[in-house]
């Protein structure tokens, strides 16, 4: 590809995949706030009780996660097979094939309703690898840095626009438009990915050869004490992020009490401005390969967890307490986390090989996602042991602690070797 073409390649899919990228991300929030939405009214009216209210929000979050575990070599063996933006083009149409069926639950049942939501996670798991993948196809090398750097800062602000999004239009709208809303982005999305030039296709590329190459690649960075010990605290970041969000809607209303989706869904703004914070200042804090602080991190990120757990012995004791209280607690847990994770990504990605990295970190994404599932499996046995909200984030403080005391990362040897998987 000659300059002058690859510059108005880059003109023309750049940004159309940057505002596909945000309108997925913000469908794919919303919709969950829209399905989380009727267990808040069903509360209320006593239809359901404190445990199943928890027991579904761990339900239908992990449903989005069980793609990514399941079909991540199937989805890496796509996108590298066939041309990228048709698959993005593809993966919309399937969270908008996810998002009709979910909305035919509004009259014919919520089993219809779990169906829907996991083929829009089928959706969003061909979708992943698609829109980074693209990137050195349709950018020059030099720009690759701040490309990604602005997919992830508008993912984040799509991620916190569908939350509150969707609790708002829950509260004001009925369930069927904001079903169709969604169906309405999805497509919208899509159509973003069809006016893209089309990209290459590689009819070289075999499933077997990438099946192998991915879990070969999963093994060898595994192998890597330092590199799987960075891992496993990015996975536990992760895990942290998915309690808590399983977790925001029955301790917001019964904690908080909070009346609205809108209130609630506000929770997941103050610890991503948290989050945003750390992350901004790890990179003046540290330096790369600096992991020197990360046990500190981590505990300091139990302790903040805990004291949310902790906010309900106010109540326990007949007191009161301002709500600016929680929202502090929040962005503070969200800073210290932000100053934990950070480090970790850099060196990951410093210390992986360079000819490597793009499979080191689809082994990364497969291993925080089965992470997820698992911190949900935990959340799910101790709220049917009878744990509630309140505890729950106790359980999660005590977690990252005990996980913190054995996440001792050994120092980077100077001239350690990295396994190198070209295949």
């Amino acid at each position: 590809m000659n300059g002058t073409v690859a510059s108005v390649t880059a003109r023309r899919n750049y940004p159309l995949l940057l505002a596909s990228q945000f309108l997925s991300a913000f469908a794919d929030n919303f919709i969950l706030m829209v399905i989380l939405g009727p267990l808040l009214t069903d509360l209320k009216n006593g239809k359901i009780t404190t445990m199943q209210q928890s027991i579904i929000n761990i339900f239908y979050t992990s449903l989005l996660l069980i793609p990514y575990v399941l079909f991540a070599p199937l989805s890496g063996y796509l996108n590298d097979r066939f041309s990228k933006n048709r698959w993005l083009v593809g993966a919309n149409f399937v969270k908008m094939l996810g998002s009709i069926v979910v909305a035919m639950s509004v009259d014919s049942g919520a089993v219809w309703l779990a169906v829907g939501y996991f083929i829009v996670g089928i959706g969003a798991c061909l979708y992943s690898p698609a829109k980074y993948g693209i990137l050195p196809e349709i950018l020059p090398t030099v720009r690759l840095v701040k490309a990604n750097g602005l997919m992830e800062m508008l993912t984040l602000v799509a991620i916190l626009g569908g939350v509150i999004g969707g609790g708002f239009a829950f509260d004001d709208l009925s369930l069927k438009t904001c079903y169709w809303i969604t169906i309405g982005v999805y497509g919208l999305s899509a159509g973003m990915n069809a006016l893209m030039s089309r990209t290459p296709s590689y009819r070289n590329v075999r499933w077997q050869d990438s099946a192998q190459s991915f879990f070969r690649n999963l093994r060898d960075l595994w192998s890597q004490k330092r590199l799987a010990r960075v891992l496993i605290g990015t996975a536990l970041f992760w895990v942290c992020g998915v309690v808590l969000k399983e977790n925001f809607q029955p301790w917001g209303q019964q904690v908080l009490k909070l009346q609205s989706m809108l209130q609630i869904s506000l929770l997941n703004l103050w610890l991503a401005v948290g989050v945003m914070a750390g992350s901004v200042l790890a990179g003046q804090f540290y330096k790369v390969g600096d992991l020197h602080a990360t046990r500190r991190n981590g505990w300091l990120l139990a302790a903040g967890i805990g004291v949310l757990g902790s906010l309900g012995w106010f109540l326990d004791a007949g007191l009161d307490y301002p709500k600016t209280l929680a929202i502090a607690v929040l962005t503070v847990t969200g800073f210290v986390a932000g100053l934990f994770l950070i480090p970790l990504n850099a060196a990951l990605q410093a210390e992986s090989h360079k000819d490597s990295l793009g499979k080191t970190i689809a082994a990364q994404n497969w291993f925080e996602n089965f992470a997820m599932l698992c911190g949900s499996l935990i959340a799910y046995v101790n709220v049917k042991r009878g744990f509630n909200p309140s505890q729950l984030l106790l359980v999660l403080a005590v977690f990252v602690a005990v996980v913190c005391i054995w996440l001792k990362i050994p120092a980077k040897k100077i001239d350690e070797p990295v396994p190198v998987n070209r295949k």
